[in-house]
């Protein structure tokens, strides 16, 4: 039986062939180039334009993914400051309420518009009962801050050493806060000292006061 001999093919003239097509091209006229170099300048085109919009698009998630690391970081940072504070409430309550009584014992030190007259008198006592001679006892101007008054006393006693040192002490273990300020020491003839300094004490203010500091303090508007 004849068997039928396959074809046979000329590469050489097929090299040829499509080598000639890729001769003599137009670039300024792509569409009347032969079909195989327009099918590869399209296969290219679209190859380029793939690429170049998988490269945006991979810029765009890079940066989306940057963003969302970053959220994810603070996230976990909030979270890790929310659950100490959590584990930590009951100790962060207590703490709070030492302050506040800290807070309710050092008002109370303070004294009140209508007891201010008192803590004067009782300035003037602790003088007294230490032998001082008075030279000025002068209550200045009530300088009024947010939350308190503060009202600074121009004093100036005459008496012997160990009297204005006991009468210092008196002054620091007064029942209401007061200070002094600026010492100035200074010797007389007959063995006596003369102290100047400026006592200041504290009041808080009334609800009232506080209100209408508060309203002060309110920028205006236009």
């Amino acid at each position: 039986m004849a068997t039928k001999s396959l074809p046979s093919i000329d590469f050489q003239a097929l090299q040829a062939h499509l080598k000639s097509q890729f001769m003599d091209l137009d670039p300024r006229d792509p569409s009347a180039w032969p079909s195989l170099p327009r099918y590869a300048l399209f296969a290219a085109t679209t190859v380029a334009v793939i690429v170049v919009l998988w490269f945006v698009w991979l810029s765009g998630s890079q940066e989306t993914l940057q963003m969302e690391q970053a959220k994810e970081l603070k996230l976990r940072d909030d979270y890790k400051t929310k659950l100490t504070k959590a584990v930590n409430l009951d100790v962060l309550k207590k703490q709070r309420e030492q302050v506040q009584q800290y807070v309710t014992q050092l008002e109370k030190q303070l004294p009140s518009k209508a007891e201010m007259d008192a803590l004067l008198s009782d300035i003037n006592q602790a003088g007294l009962g230490r032998s001082l001679q008075f030279d000025v006892f002068r209550p200045g101007q009530v300088a009024v801050k947010e939350y308190y008054a503060e009202l600074p006393i121009t004093l100036k006693v005459t008496g012997r050493y160990h009297d204005i040192g006991a009468f210092a002490s008196d002054i620091a273990n007064l029942s209401r806060i007061v200070t002094l300020n600026n010492l100035s020491i200074v010797p007389k003839v007959d063995g006596a000292l003369t102290l100047d300094s400026t006592a200041k004490t504290f009041r808080y203010l009334d609800p009232e006061e506080v209100l209408a500091q508060r309203s002060a303090s309110k920028p205006k508007k236009k």
